[in-house]
């Protein structure tokens, strides 16, 4: 065995499976969606994707520190002039170190193209939510069933005999949507679907509490999924001294404000019952 070949071929085929990984955790639906929908991808939910994500990066990070070791020398000759003197910053080298920090500070400030690459994603993972659906409030499947029926405001009693009609098995009202699901191998929006009242859901009256990902929605969204006059909206909060543009999200809002996001919504929603 060449443990040279053997460490270069393992950090080749883990940077490769580590960039799949990358590319499918950019693009799938935010964890609240994910775990509400029982989102999976080739057999795997978001959180084994995770899991395969971070044990492949150790993977990387072991075999290039080894192949670090093995190639010291060749290493150590990029970092010489052509005097053979080692010296640390050479002009390769503090091309490479721009570049890095130009993406790693270019990231932070938001400036394309970082932001765009950020933005893009956002963009697909914003899609994603609105197809798989929106749990009723954030990690909605972590409530026990007697909780999650009070939050949405329907009878537990009758909520349990919907599901046993339909063949759910509840063994008892603290179990949680997440593991009732599991155990019916299905999803806790699925279980969802089956306990809601006829028609609730489509209904465009703006529910009191926040939905989840609402921080991450624009003013201009907000209006149009709850039927409000976006203008009306604006100018009711500019009279509470908030400022706001439609193409902003509410947590923009909340940024430039200075307050926090449900305090905004919390305002939308007084000002939509006017």
């Amino acid at each position: 065995m060449n443990m040279r070949k053997i460490t270069s071929l393992t950090a080749l085929i883990s940077f490769v499976l580590l960039m799949v990984t990358s590319v499918i955790l950019y693009i799938v639906p935010s964890g609240r969606v994910a775990y509400w929908a029982g989102y999976k991808l080739w057999s795997l939910t978001k959180e084994d994707w995770g899991a395969v994500h971070i044990n492949l990066g150790v993977l990387l990070l072991v075999s290039i520190l080894l192949h670090t070791y093995y190639n010291w020398q060749p290493m150590i000759s990029y970092m010489k002039n052509k005097s053979k003197q080692l010296r640390i910053f050479t002009p390769d080298f503090n091309i490479s170190l721009i570049v890095t920090l130009v993406v790693f500070f270019g990231t932070l400030a938001g400036v394309p193209p970082m932001s765009s690459i950020i933005n893009f994603g956002a963009a697909i993972t914003d899609k994603a939510n609105l197809y798989y659906g929106e749990p009723p409030y954030g990690h909605a499947e972590l409530s026990p069933l007697a909780d999650f029926t009070y939050k949405i405001k329907v009878d537990l009693a009758e909520s349990i005999s919907l599901l046993k009609q339909a063949g759910i098995t509840v063994d008892s009202e603290t179990q949680t949507m997440q593991d009732i699901a599991a155990a019916n191998g299905i999803s806790p929006q699925q279980i969802y679907e089956i306990m809601k009242p006829e028609g609730k859901g489509t209904a465009t009256e703006m529910p009191e509490e926040a939905p989840g990902g609402t921080g991450n929605r624009t003013l201009a969204q907000i209006c149009e999924m709850y039927q409000l006059n976006q203008k009306l909206i604006v100018q009711g909060l500019a009279r509470k001294s908030i400022t706001a543009e439609p193409q902003q999200s509410m947590k923009e809002i909340a940024a430039v404000n200075h307050l926090d996001p449900h305090t905004i919504y919390a305002e939308i929603y007084v000002l939509s019952k006017k």
